[in-house]
């Protein structure tokens, strides 16, 4: 018999009534579908999900490689990494003020809207321009491999804090904030120390009534501020808080007053610490830096106004932003 590419020889049993009939034949209209695939689809056939792995595996093996040599990544959002100023400067020397706005400002309109005192509940207009260190100590919080800062809670005389927790409701406040890994700790050159008693701290975060603020920050811009003197009243460095805001918040601030609080001590102990300047808003629509001064403004347009040395009118809008290293 002629023996064609499409048939198979006949093939007889050795014993037809046993129960093995030997081995099974080929499926012949599966072999003739495999003989038209092409190449890559008998591929595919063959080695099923691994057939587009492992294409996959080698474009990413050949990007990582290509970054290595290059030095090049994927972009790092805005405010990623914390503050954008660059890095800190600790322990430098210097008598000025900072965090108030600047003096000399002379085109600013008081009624502007982003920076007026919402209304609220009530608050001590004036104290006694002394203050009461919160009793209370905290371990050290951080690596602190450049400094260590140590640092009193305290509260000025006269001021009443029945309506937000006492005193002890504003130290565990600030105690808390800055333990908090998405505030300065996680950068390791800081660390921070409560301490009270007679210890000598690096700076006092200190809850103080405005008419007092003004005394210590100044008054230029009638506005109520917080800010941060490091030679007030026989050099004692002092984070003044300002009571009023404590209380009422800020209108840019969209957020809670919890969420304000904790801007209003990251942002003060963050020029305590090396951080003199404020930050522009980086980018539409991104977190805000902590060191802009959210307390006026998230609008570039608008910061401006108070800050026109370190902010330049450019039409960006932020949203609020509490933390240093908010996605820590």
């Amino acid at each position: 018999m002629l023996r064609s590419d499409r048939r198979e020889p006949l093939r007889a049993q050795r014993d037809p009534l046993a129960d093995d009939q030997g081995r099974p034949r080929s499926n012949r209209e599966e072999r003739r579908n495999l003989r038209k695939q092409t190449w890559l689809g008998r591929f595919v056939s063959t080695y099923g999900w691994r057939a587009y792995a492992l294409p996959v595996l080698a474009v990413l093996t050949v990007v990582v490689l290509y970054q290595t040599v290059t030095g090049t990544s994927a972009p790092t959002p805005a405010n990623a990494d914390g503050p954008i100023q660059g890095p800190p400067t600790i322990n430098s020397p210097g008598t000025a003020i900072v965090g108030a706005p600047p003096k000399g400002l002379t085109q600013f309109d008081a009624n502007l809207p982003t920076g007026i005192l919402p209304a609220g509940g009530p608050f001590t207009e004036s104290g006694a321009k002394t203050w009461h260190v919160v009793p209370g100590t905290t371990p050290k919080v951080g690596a602190g491999n450049t400094k260590t800062f140590r640092y009193t809670v305290e509260v000025e005389d006269g001021v009443d804090t029945t309506s937000f927790g006492g005193d002890d409701g504003f130290a565990r406040m600030v105690s808390e904030t800055l333990a908090n890994p998405k505030s300065w700790t996680h950068n390791p050159q800081f660390a921070f120390e409560r301490v009270d008693g007679d210890a000598q701290p690096d700076f006092r975060v200190s809850l103080t009534s405005p008419m007092t603020v003004r005394e210590g920050c100044g008054y230029d811009i009638q506005l109520e501020a917080s800010c941060y003197n490091p030679a007030y009243s026989e050099n004692q460095p002092r984070v003044f808080v300002n009571e009023a805001r404590w209380v009422r918040g800020a209108v840019p601030f969209q957020g809670d007053i919890g969420s304000y609080r904790q801007y209003l001590i990251n942002h003060e102990v963050g020029h305590a610490i090396g951080y003199p300047k404020h930050e522009p808003c980086p980018e539409n629509g991104a977190l805000a830096p902590v060191m802009m001064q959210q307390t006026f403004s998230t609008d570039n347009d608008d910061a401006a106004k108070f800050d026109p040395e370190s902010v330049k009118p450019n039409g960006l809008t932020c949203k609020f932003n509490s933390w240093p290293y908010p996605i820590a």
